[in-house]
């Protein structure tokens, strides 16, 4: 385990790609009225407020990549993951914020 953990900014192009070519799974930390309303396609749900990482399914190789509204959370889930041993360091900077604002689809 890492003396200092670090969390990877990771833009909606990085991530759409790294999704569409299996390179990545995409967790929503966002709760459940959150993604209700809107979530991000093929996302693995994985609420903050409950969060557990070893609720995330094996990633079989594929980094895995946290997402929140704005970036905040995915940050924090990501430390979490971190001090309990996983190898998960990247996030969505800017959260679906920042993905709807690059013009990458969601679901409603």
């Amino acid at each position: 385990m890492s003396e200092n953990p670090s969390v990877r900014d990771l833009t909606p192009q990085e991530v759409a790609a790294g999704l569409r070519e299996g390179r990545m799974v995409l967790v929503d930390v966002r709760e459940p009225n959150e993604t209700a309303v809107e979530r991000f396609p093929d996302a693995v749900l994985v609420p903050l407020s409950a969060f557990d990482p070893a609720a995330i399914p094996d990633p079989k190789g594929r980094d895995v990549v946290f997402a929140c509204r704005s970036g905040r959370r995915s940050v924090t889930a990501s430390l979490a993951a971190q001090e309990q041993g996983y190898a998960y360091s990247s996030h969505l900077a800017g959260g679906i914020l920042a993905w709807k604002a690059a013009g990458l689809p969601t679901e409603t």
